[in-house]
């Protein structure tokens, strides 16, 4: 897979795992297959590995959820920076509000701990506008994910079209030299030569607006 993205003209941007750590009845199991996938993630050039908070289980607190977030990126937080990978919890399920995430990255404090910023899922559910969800995770965005949706179910449509304000992102993350990638993320959506080249132009457009 390396030598494929090395003899390519493609950059290998993420890993997108679905590692979560909200359940402890599942942590020591997540924590394992973390340093699995770190060393995959190593092994084929990935410089990011998306992570999940998770779903919190009933009976437990938002606090307690915290707590072992915090407890098992600190955990492999190490390994990740021995083989040059950064791990980026999204603002994804129960951890769609910017707080809750930067709460996380804030108490882990390791440079190989960041944050994928998912622009719309704060939106959508009503958390934060991209401005404040920005605001509040700057320090630790590493990796975004890019797709438009109206109301709360968030119902795919095209960037522009939705809820989302992908300008206003693109403005941001201009003025704050962001040197990371813009993943676009559709999911039981149109063909991808269908709507790709559409959501590329649109934001390569947004892009040239505020350079």
């Amino acid at each position: 897979i390396r030598e494929r993205f090395d003899d390519s003209k493609v950059s290998l941007a993420c890993l997108a795992t679905s590692l979560s750590y909200a359940d402890p009845g599942q942590s020591e199991e997540m924590r394992s297959q973390t340093h699995e996938r770190i060393d995959l993630a190593g092994d084929i050039g990935a410089p990011t590995m998306r992570v999940f908070g998770g779903r919190i289980p009933a009976g437990v607190s938002r606090e307690q959820a915290t707590d072992l977030l915090v407890e098992s990126l600190s955990a492999v937080a190490g390994h990740a920076a021995e083989r040059g990978v950064t791990l980026c919890l999204e603002t994804h399920d129960d951890w769609c509000d910017p707080r809750h995430v930067a709460a996380v990255v804030r108490q882990v404090n390791h440079p190989s701990i960041a944050v994928n910023w998912d622009v719309m899922h704060p939106v959508r559910l009503g958390f934060a506008t991209i401005d404040e969800s920005f605001e509040t995770l700057e320090p630790w965005v590493r990796h975004l994910h890019a797709h438009d949706g109206i109301g709360e179910g968030g119902q795919i449509v095209p960037i522009g079209g939705g809820d989302c304000n992908h300008k206003r992102v693109i403005e941001l993350l201009v003025e704050a030299g962001f040197g990371g990638y813009i993943s676009g993320e559709w999911i039981d959506w149109e063909p991808y030569e269908v709507h790709l080249p559409r959501e590329l132009a649109t934001l390569k457009g947004y892009e040239k607006a505020v350079s």
